[in-house]
């Protein structure tokens, strides 16, 4: 069992830099495939990144390819999502997810399905 609490959303300008934070429960945690999906209003929830559980692949979606950049630090039990150049687009419920991924490609890690636990989701919103 894990549970997932993200922290760091907030209100910021576009342009501006933002930190997410997805902290972990359990003993396992490096075992897991780490991701982070979006979600605006009246849209499907979208893949953003994701991390492979040793820390060796990551994966982005095209929209934020070269300014979002996903980290872990297994001594902390947590994930990072560090977002910079921010627009009005990005504005959406940012949510951490857990899941075992045994195979690579971006294909498994941008699904929803493989993904087992998520977080409540944190709020981030760009004014132009």
């Amino acid at each position: 069992q894990v549970q997932l609490v993200e922290s760091g959303g907030g209100l910021v300008q576009a342009g501006d830099s933002l930190r997410l934070s997805c902290a972990a429960s359990g003993r396992t945690f490096s075992s897991y495939a780490m991701g982070w999906f979006r979600q605006a209003p009246g849209k499907e929830r979208e893949f953003v990144t994701a991390i492979a559980g040793s820390g060796g692949s990551t994966y982005y979606g095209d929209s934020v390819k070269g300014r979002f950049t996903i980290s872990r630090d297994t001594a902390k039990n947590t994930v990072y999502l560090q977002m910079n150049g921010l627009k009005p687009e990005d504005t959406a419920v940012y949510y951490c997810a857990a899941g075992r991924i045994y195979w690579s490609g971006y294909g498994n890690y941008a699904d929803l399905k493989p993904y087992n636990y998520w977080g409540q989701g944190t709020q981030v919103t760009v004014s132009s």
